[in-house]
């Protein structure tokens, strides 16, 4: 039935424009191709025409390089026109893709929007409040007991460095100086034999009377 009547090929998808613009830049990539190969042909033809010394052939390497040169600017031509549309095309996808993220962007926006509603409707402005007083309250607590702990036992708070001076002069009056015996504040005479020689033992008696004390015995 299908063979005898017909069916309809499936039309082919629409390339995208970035697949157009890779096959319209093929295109230009041939066309200079083909412009290189006809300017190398018309050198050729042109400096055979200088060294030909025959007008008849210097005439036909002429014509031959003229239809060249003619096909050459219809290449460049095509290539000029495919290389706008080129440019356009890429003109084209490129805001194409700022409006593709463009709407992403808002689409992410709105997304945020939601959560952020739903967030801010499970957070009450009176319980932040709350809380926060509950926290100064607990911190004021602390500090209340971080004072009581760090008090001293029986040493005042303060005193004043007048009184420490008054109190320190009134204990010198009550010292007792401990007095040295006469005898060894005694300068000794310049005639004394004993002057270079005297010295004191353990006691504190010179050791020239332990002498004359030990002869007596």
């Amino acid at each position: 039935m299908f063979r005898f009547f017909g069916t309809s090929k499936p039309a082919p998808p629409t390339p995208t424009l970035s697949e157009m613009g890779d096959t319209l830049e093929k295109r230009v990539s041939v066309l200079d191709d083909k412009i290189k190969k006809l300017e190398n042909e018309i050198s050729i033809y042109g400096q055979k025409m200088k060294q030909s010394r025959n007008p008849t052939q210097q005439a036909q390497f002429k014509q031959k390089a003229m239809a060249l040169l003619q096909q050459k600017k219809n290449y460049e031509a095509q290539r000029n026109q495919i290389s706008q549309q080129s440019m356009n095309l890429e003109q084209t996808n490129f805001t194409l893709q700022n409006m593709q993220m463009t709407a992403a962007t808002i689409t992410t926006m709105k997304q945020a929007n939601k959560e952020l509603k739903k967030q801010l409707g499970s957070v009450k402005i009176s319980d932040i409040d709350n809380l926060y007083d509950e926290m100064e309250d607990l911190m004021d607590t602390t500090n209340d007991i971080q004072e009581a702990m760090s008090r001293s036992f029986a040493v005042p708070e303060y005193v004043d460095e007048a009184d420490l001076e008054a109190e320190l002069a009134s204990l010198g009056d009550d010292i007792e100086v401990e007095q040295v015996p006469s005898y060894l504040m005694t300068t000794p005479s310049v005639g004394n034999p004993l002057e270079s020689t005297t010295s004191f033992d353990a006691f504190g008696l010179p050791e020239v009377q332990n002498r004359l004390i030990s002869t007596t015995k």
